[in-house]
């Protein structure tokens, strides 16, 4: 028994008779006859009676009807899932995402990604507030939004994902080292001059929130409407930064002194996107994403279990995972490397 014997077995009941079926599968008819021959004969039964010039289903006939059709649309499930991985070889992703996330951790998702499929094109569209982002999403001009957790439930339309716990730290600047205890208590940063992006942004207002709450009032010394240059401050001696975890790593590389925060500061950061099916180029790109969280949680895991603090394993783990992503992109990448 093969597909092609269940189609046609499938066509002659759905047509009444073996003529009209074979001019809707335009097939010759004698091939047609045979090939239901053919099933009857593998599956040892008559599956019609042959009456006058007629067909009649027989009681197997009728048994094998549902089977047959369930038979048919896993065989279509299984010709889409193909068909849409070949297809993350092409396609475009539109993205909408809270600004002060856009940088980290997305720009970093989205540069894993195009490394691995280079032909796929991604946009990102950049929001203030939450809800622009949720519009975004919900009229279908962005099929995925990335943001802070919870979202409000409203209509049902979006469904959302948990993809990674953002921590934060403090950012200080060259030479700093020994003016805080490697781990600072958020209580005690009373005094200390901050630099930090616009006011009404998700990270101000998630900062300012968490020092309020330990009894903190924050000393803002610099106010910078863009995020990019809140890091060349503190390198250059403005003032302290509380900023996310990879962020500070990429700063440490420069020179920057970066110290944990007790009790740990972090945040949801997820996806959301419209109810349904999501295409093979987004489904891929989630996919991706989740992989790569995993084997980050893991490798900073394996690196505190030999004794590092999270700041050393994540600075070790991050130059790894640096050095074998561009270790592909020169692999792949059609720009050439020296």
């Amino acid at each position: 028994m093969d597909i092609r014997q269940l189609e046609y077995f499938l066509a002659v009941v759905d047509n009444g008779g073996v003529n009209r079926a074979a001019a809707a599968l335009h097939v010759a008819q004698p091939s047609l006859s045979q090939s239901v021959r053919k099933l009857e004969k593998d599956l040892r039964t008559e599956l019609f009676h042959r009456v006058g010039r007629g067909l009649v289903l027989a009681p197997a006939g009728e048994a094998l009807v549902g089977p047959a059709r369930q038979i048919l649309r896993d065989v279509d499930a299984a010709r889409q899932a193909v068909r849409e991985v070949r297809d993350v070889e092409r396609g475009r992703i539109d993205i909408a995402a809270l600004s002060d996330i856009s940088t980290d951790p997305l720009s970093v998702w989205v540069a894993n990604f195009r490394v691995k499929n280079p032909n796929v094109s991604l946009r990102v569209e950049e929001r203030d507030h939450l809800s622009d982002v949720l519009e975004l999403v919900k009229s279908g001009a962005c099929e995925l939004g990335v943001t802070m957790l919870p979202v409000p439930r409203g209509d049902g339309l979006l469904a959302d994902e948990l993809l990674v716990a953002q921590k934060f730290v403090l950012l200080l600047p060259p030479g700093t080292q020994s003016e805080l205890p490697e781990t600072v208590p958020l209580g005690s940063m009373t005094g200390i001059p901050l630099v930090m992006g616009e006011r009404n942004t998700t990270t101000r207002d998630y900062v300012e929130a968490m020092l309020r709450e330990s009894g903190v009032e924050p000393r803002v010394a610099v106010e910078v409407p863009q995020r990019g240059a809140v890091v060349p401050m503190v390198l250059s001696g403005a003032g302290a930064a509380i900023v996310s975890l990879r962020v500070a790593l990429e700063a440490r590389q420069r020179g920057a002194v970066v110290r944990a925060i007790e009790p740990q500061l972090q945040r949801r950061i997820g996806v959301v996107h419209r109810s349904g099916r999501l295409t093979a180029a987004a489904s891929a790109f989630l996919e991706g994403t989740r992989a790569d969280l995993a084997s980050w949680n893991r490798a900073v895991e394996r690196r505190m279990a030999s004794g590092l603090s999270l700041i050393e394993a994540a600075g070790q783990a991050m130059s790894a995972m640096e050095k074998r992503q561009l270790d592909t992109f020169r692999a792949r990448s059609p720009i050439a490397c020296e």
